[in-house]
């Protein structure tokens, strides 16, 4: 290791030696030559002796002057105008400090026009040595980048994202990638050369372009762009017959390791064109930093990513509280390692064991709750009601009582936009869990609810099931050709949960903005092209009908509700009571009764009571009437039918 130390110091020491060598050089061949221009290339042999004189204080000044200004540790072969208005400042210092010292302190009578000329000649050599080690150093990048394994391609974007990566392939030998020119689909620009290469047009010439320049992958360089244009572009170069991939948003630049090192395939949340979260990370900070906090549900898709975002701001400490054992054994390990200075304590238990949440809280006294435990499967709850009431419904009521007794400052569970005016027991569940938490606000613990849609890429979501029926040929099933639902992904979501839970306040329902609904068969034809193939060629796209308890559309507010802006645009708050009327309490004992009874035909009617708009589904009232067993006695089987009737007539 001191070897190499003492090699690597070696080569850099000889570098600056050959540096400062070139430059001496240059004063010096810069004062001759500034003679021989001003005598027409004969010097007389009495202003031999002024050279003389003169040559040695333009060196000694102009390599103090250099050496001062640090421009013997640029590295040249990256000039760039910075060091070359660096050199322009630095030729002008010098010569005006030699100009002086000469005509004041040398005894001899000099033309004043060799000053200009020395000062002209040494800026030309000093920047133009630079320069050409650059076009050098380039020359030789371009050389190996032509070689026959190098790709071809064209960079779609010839603005600063474009630029940036262009010189980055220039500069990295290991991209093995030959620019043929750019893409744009700005008319000003066509015909134009940035940085030398050619911009050959917009999109929709890029098949024609393609072939003409035997072009093997087209690099996206647009971060700004939409999910809109994304989606074009994407079209454009399925269209071309080409490979395409693209470059991240600033944020991941920041993140990760410049631009063309993370050059990746086209991903299905680029087409959303959702802009990057602003966050206030001061406020957000003051809120959790060193502070235990405590989240259910640890090991799912929000409750791990909820995680991740917390320990970047410094929380005293971590408590990972979840039923299944092999998640929460994986998101452990991830923790430690990706936030060694940040304790996650993984504890196993469920939300709908009191005792197991007294355990965990008496033992931790955690400040904060991010309540991201819940059974979130539409289809599947409607086959388990009773499961959905007793874990969404009693299982929140648990969290939030256990919450107010061990003195938790802020409570922040994560809801739903099924919530809203719901058609399913899983909306019906997460509306009632919303309306527990506002009433048991009482100046103590802050409950605070946020309302989202759906996240990319959670369990269960679309995304994989997708992913998976393509890799096995299709078809692609979608339930509706008009089905749309609002999209965002995890990490933004769990941001902005963590947003509104810092400018949140006690009782509030928080809704983040989740932007425009997406159909859902757009999101499959999409993803069709993202894995390289034809929609409705190569994969077929097949309706199976609405499920039991589904929506055409989600909405994220009702019309009982009104809606007021934060300091935060992408977060607004609902105002309004939303709670029953009667006792909310003698309503929760009533589904436990219910519940322990298996009274299927007493529940819907209870959930119809408590949440006004809840529209069951079809599927749950056909069940409603055949719930009853076959002993069962003529007075029950009639209020149970009566109850239906009551439903259906509301």
């Amino acid at each position: 290791m001191a070897n190499e130390l003492q090699l690597i110091r070696h080569r850099k020491g000889m570098l600056r030696l050959y540096m400062w060598s070139a430059q001496v050089v240059m004063f010096a061949l810069s004062g001759v030559a500034a003679f021989l221009l001003r005598f027409d290339f004969g010097i007389p042999p009495r202003y031999s002796r002024q050279l003389l004189y003169a040559l040695p204080v333009w060196i000694l000044v102009k390599t103090i002057v250099f050496w001062r200004a640090k421009l013997d540790r640029a590295i040249w072969r990256y000039v760039s105008v910075n060091d070359l208005v660096r050199v322009v400042t630095g030729n002008l210092v010098a010569s005006a400090v030699s100009a002086i010292f000469i005509l004041f302190v040398v005894p001899l009578r000099y033309p004043r026009s060799i000053f200009v000329l020395d000062l002209l000649i040494c800026l030309l050599t000093t920047a133009g040595l630079r320069l050409c080690v650059r076009i050098v150093q380039d020359a030789a990048t371009h050389s190996r980048s032509q070689s026959d394994v190098a790709k071809r391609i064209f960079i779609y974007g010839a603005g600063d994202a474009g630029l940036t990566l262009l010189r980055e392939i220039r500069n990295n030998p290991r991209l093995l990638y030959e620019v043929c020119g750019f893409l744009d689909d700005r008319a000003n620009k066509k015909g134009m050369r940035l940085a030398g290469i050619t911009v050959h047009g917009g999109g929709d010439e890029a098949k024609e372009l393609v072939v003409r320049h035997k072009v093997d992958m087209i690099l996206i360089a647009i971060p700004s762009a939409s999910g809109v244009e994304m989606t074009r572009i994407l079209q454009r170069c399925h269209e071309a017959g080409v490979e395409c991939r693209t470059v991240p948003g600033l944020g991941e630049v920041i993140e990760g390791r410049g631009l063309a090192g993370q050059i990746r395939n086209v991903d299905v949340e680029d087409l959303l064109g959702r802009t990057p979260v602003q966050l206030e990370e001061s406020r957000i900070r003051a809120s959790i930093k060193s502070k235990v906090v405590l989240v259910t549900g640890a090991a799912g898709s929000i409750g791990s990513e909820l995680c991740r975002q917390i320990a970047r701001f410094g929380p005293a400490q971590i408590v990972g509280f979840e039923i299944a054992e092999s998640p929460l054994f994986e998101i452990d390990r991830e923790m430690r390692n990706a936030f060694p200075d940040t304790p996650f304590c993984p504890e196993i238990g469920s939300i709908q064991d009191r005792v197991r949440l007294d355990e965990v809280l008496c033992k931790y006294r955690p400040e904060i709750i991010y309540h991201a435990a819940a059974y979130k499967h539409v289809p599947l709850m409607e086959e388990h009601v009773f499961e959905a009431i007793e874990n969404n419904v009693f299982g929140t009521l648990n969290v939030a009582e256990a919450a107010a007794e061990y003195g938790v400052e802020d409570l922040v569970m994560i809801s739903s936009d099924k919530a809203v005016r719901p058609t399913n027991v899983m909306g019906a569940t997460k509306r009632i869990a919303e309306m527990i938490l506002g009433s048991l606000q009482n100046g103590g613990t802050q409950y605070i609810a946020v309302r989202f849609g759906n996240v990319l890429g959670s369990n269960g979501s679309v995304i994989p099931i997708f992913k998976k029926q393509i890799e096995a040929g299709g078809p692609i099933t979608v339930t509706h050709p008009e089905m749309r639902r609002f999209f965002m992904t995890i990490p933004e979501a769990c941001q902005l949960v963590l947003q509104a839970a810092a400018i949140g306040e006690g009782g509030q329902i928080c809704v983040l903005d989740m932007g425009q609904p997406v159909k859902i068969v757009d999101l499959a034809r999409n993803l069709i092209l993202l894995s390289g193939l034809k929609p409705d060629e190569d994969i077929k796209i097949e309706f199976t009908g609405m499920r039991p308890g589904e929506k055409l559309y989600e909405e994220l507010s009702s019309l009982l509700e009104d809606t007021v802006p934060t300091v935060h645009e992408k977060v607004r708050i609902f105002v309004g009571s939303g709670l029953p009327e009667g006792d909310l309490a003698s309503w929760l004992g009533s589904l436990r009764d219910i519940c322990a009874s298996r009274d299927l035909g007493r529940l819907v009617v209870v959930l119809k009571e408590m949440v006004l708009d809840y529209s069951p589904s079809a599927d749950l009232l056909k069940r409603m009437v055949g719930s009853q067993p076959r002993d069962a006695s003529l007075t029950t089987t009639r209020i149970s039918w009566d109850s239906t009737k009551q439903v259906m007539d509301t």
